[in-house]
């Protein structure tokens, strides 16, 4: 092994045939560079010549330089040669407009003799956009990926250097294929709408995810020839896990920063013109307008949203609610306290908390729509007559970002998963919290200034597709009574005082559809929207105000974004053997973990992405940080659903024998026996892995779009470009996508299962 290390460590062969071909092409390309450029200047840039010439460096790199030695010892190295050829090189290449430039570049007469046939034959050019059309491109690139990844043919490609040149050529060349519909290089024309690429790239990100999580996760080394190498330290296992994260971080930063790029220009005002270029589109446009618009409601939906509106299915969904909570609440005081035996060690920690993720980024906050919590509130106003107003010093959100932040922390320092006895007493709290906060003070003042759970669901509702909305503003512009707020004879108006004609997003909204049932108009549903798209609007909001003046929100949505990293790399052991080294108890040292990762270290990344942005002009930081925290909301929610999925997926067993003891309690000659082996059993469905890589690319995504709408919106005020402002911003979106892919592919300590 040793005498194989210094080989590729002092190797760094010289092909002339190699050199003198990329030489020639890049010379080529120069000189025709240099021929049309006073003709297009703006066409054939510097920075596109730069662009081509460092695309002819890296295929050089890729597959010349002591990286091509390397790949024989490690699949590192081996990925690393994939991610420039397949990734980086040609992206380059075709940046950089080549078609044009190396044409003229070449000899006249060759040009004119030997390739204008070819060039003017009608069925060549209409066989190569044939084959540079999106769908035909990603198959043959998507097939091309995973066949060469196939153990045997990469098996053949390894040892045989005539078919490893030929894996290198399909990876090049079937990646310029794929990059082709994306980059459209001039002059050739666009095959497809640019919103078609948005999912062309997504779909490549699939496939890069798959690949990688195959080789992160697999319990074995999948091709044998890495199998007996060890080199500088590194197993053939860590080998392959580092292969696969390679592929996976900087793959899918690759296909998506261009996706977000593109639907930034799409819904830009450029994109806008480019949509309004034919005057019968325009026409179109105009007719559709003065057509009455047909708006989507999900209670219209037959069936579902007739059960959806039914005016007593909140109080049986709570009353249901209720009485899980009360007999979870009774078995975390007076069952088995071993967590994985407990209902009050599994129910809230495992199923709960990740179905109440899952309604959140399909249909909106309806965990509040059948919250238990809220009847013992109502008992509370009927006793107490709830007259008092809530003090003026907590109508904000600091307290409940305290209580929130304060829980975070605890649920790590005492180990809460695995305390039945806490959990219930937790509940306990939580009824009579509400019981008596909302049967003094009026208002739902529970819901809107203490409940840390509500507050999650609140932020976390803004990336959500649904809200419960006005259907035509023409219509609350008539009207004179405003039920929805005031109620009448038949139902309450909204408890929490959200004017519907006024409320923009599903801020302190609780999803209980009493503005639906009082509306005399019908105008009010449950509609869909663009997840996150309220973040970057300065609207004035009904029981919120503006948002960019809520500094308590901000905070909020930032403990809730920088929370859901801490929360699941508490769960791994690096994490948990750096607590250990300090020595301390292991309260303090989980103190000392989330004081770092949820108040210092994002304290000063905020501060420091403010001071950079506000130095472009004359907006105060404070400004600058409150406006960009929010847009870090859909990267934080896309990692607590990462992470919270993967919990509820790996241990969704574990309830059947909770279920089957609780059926064995209530018919003792059924003589029913616990399946108690099943919550040992930990699943590891192929497609969780891709999955919740797939809900953090989502979240960088909408973050990183959300970030550039706010920095476009910023820019208007001062008269300055985007770009200097967006982009501390962006790198700490990606560092936060970067941070949380290593947590994802760490192993993580299981929950509310047996095996611990």
């Amino acid at each position: 092994m040793d005498t194989l290390a210094t080989a590729a460590l002092s190797s760094w062969p010289l092909n002339p045939a190699v050199i003198i071909l990329l030489a020639a092409v890049a010379l080529t390309y120069f000189r025709g560079w240099l021929r049309v450029r006073h003709l297009l200047p703006n066409k054939l840039t510097v920075e596109r010549l730069l662009a081509f010439w460092l695309g002819i460096v890296l295929v050089w790199i890729a597959i010349e330089s002591p990286l091509d030695a390397f790949s024989s010892l490690l699949l590192e190295a081996h990925m690393v040669q994939h991610l420039l050829l397949m990734m980086v090189a040609p992206a380059l290449i075709l940046i950089g407009q080549p078609f044009l430039p190396l044409l003229r570049g070449l000899p006249r007469s060759f040009v004119k003799t030997a390739l204008g046939p070819f060039l003017n034959w009608h069925a060549l050019r209409r066989f190569a956009a044939w084959l540079v059309s999106p769908v035909v491109a990603w198959l043959i690139f998507a097939i091309s990926t995973i066949a060469w990844h196939i153990p045997a043919l990469y098996e053949l490609g390894l040892h045989s250097p005539g078919w490893h040149n030929v894996e290198h050529a399909c990876f090049f060349w079937t990646a310029i294929l794929f990059w082709w519909p994306v980059i459209q290089p001039w002059p050739g024309r666009p095959q497809s709408t640019r919103w078609a690429i948005i999912p062309y790239l997504l779909a490549a990100d699939i496939i890069n995810t798959a690949i990688a999580a195959s080789l992160i996760f697999s319990d074995k080394v999948l091709y044998p020839s890495y199998a007996a190498m060890q080199f500088a330290g590194i197993s053939p296992r860590e080998d392959q896990s580092i292969a696969g994260s390679i592929m996976w971080v900087p793959g899918s930063i690759i296909y998506l920063v261009p996706g977000v790029i593109l639907a930034v220009r799409l819904l830009g005002p450029a994109g806008s013109l480019d949509r309004l270029r034919t005057s019968n589109h325009n026409l179109n446009r105009q007719r559709r307008a003065e057509q009455p618009r047909k708006v989507f409601d999900l209670l219209r939906l037959p069936l579902l949203g007739s059960f959806v509106r039914w005016k007593h299915l909140r109080r049986i969904a709570q009353s249901v609610m209720l009485i899980l909570a009360i007999a979870v609440a009774s078995d975390g005081l007076f069952g088995d306290q071993m967590a994985p035996m407990n209902s009050a060690g599994v129910l809230p920690w495992v199923h709960w908390r990740g179905l109440v993720i899952l309604a959140l980024l399909v249909a909106g906050n309806w965990f509040c729509f059948a919250c238990p919590f809220m009847l013992p509130r109502e008992v509370g106003k009927r006793l107490f007559g709830a007259a008092r107003r809530w003090p003026r010093g907590f109508r904000s959100k600091w307290l409940s970002a305290a209580l929130l932040l304060l829980y975070f922390w605890a649920y790590e320092a005492f180990s809460l998963w695995n305390s039945p006895w806490m959990t219930a007493w937790i509940i306990i709290t939580y009824f009579t919290a509400a019981f008596f906060i909302d049967g003094f003070f009026r208002g739902a003042t529970f819901c809107k200034y203490v409940c840390p759970i509500g507050q999650f669901n609140f932020v976390s509702s803004l990336v959500s597709p649904f809200e419960v909305k006005v259907k035509r503003a023409a219509t609350c512009q008539t009207c004179e009574t405003y039920d929805c707020i005031r109620g009448n004879d038949r139902q309450r108006g909204c408890e929490l005082l959200l004017f519907q004609p006024k409320k923009e997003s599903s801020l302190d909204c609780t999803f209980c559809l009493d503005c639906v049932h009082a509306c005399p108009h019908e105008n009010v549903g449950i509609l869909p929207v663009m997840p996150a798209a309220t973040i970057s609007k300065d609207l004035y909001r009904s029981s919120v105000g503006r948002l960019f003046n809520r500094g308590d929100l901000a905070v909020l949505s930032l403990v809730i974004v920088f929370a859901a990293f801490a929360n699941a790399a508490g769960m791994i052991a690096p994490v948990m053997n750096w607590e250990s080294m300090l020595g301390w108890s292991h309260p303090m040292a989980t103190a000392a973990f989330f004081a770092l990762s949820v108040i210092l270290v994002p304290g000063f990344l905020i501060r420091l992405c403010a001071a950079l942005g506000s130095r472009v002009g004359a907006v105060a930081w404070k400004t600058i940080a409150v406006r960009f925290s929010f847009a870090l909301i859909p990267i934080g929610v896309g990692m607590w659903a990462a992470h919270l999925v993967y919990h509820l997926a790996t241990g969704s067993l574990s309830v059947v024998p909770l279920a089957q003891r609780a059926a064995a309690a209530l018919i003792p000659a059924a003589r029913i026996v616990p399946a108690w082996p099943l919550a040992a059993r930990m699943l590891s469905p192929g497609w969780l892995a891709p999955l919740q890589i797939i809900l953090l690319d989502a979240g960088l995504l909408l973050s990183l779009y959300t970030m550039w709408r706010v920095a476009r919106n910023v820019r208007s005020q001062i008269n300055r470009r985007a770009l200097p402002v967006f982009a501390p911003w962006g790198v700490l979106a990606l560092s936060l996508y970067v941070y949380g892919a290593w947590i994802i592919f760490q192993p993580m300590q299981m929950r509310g299962m047996l095996m611990h």
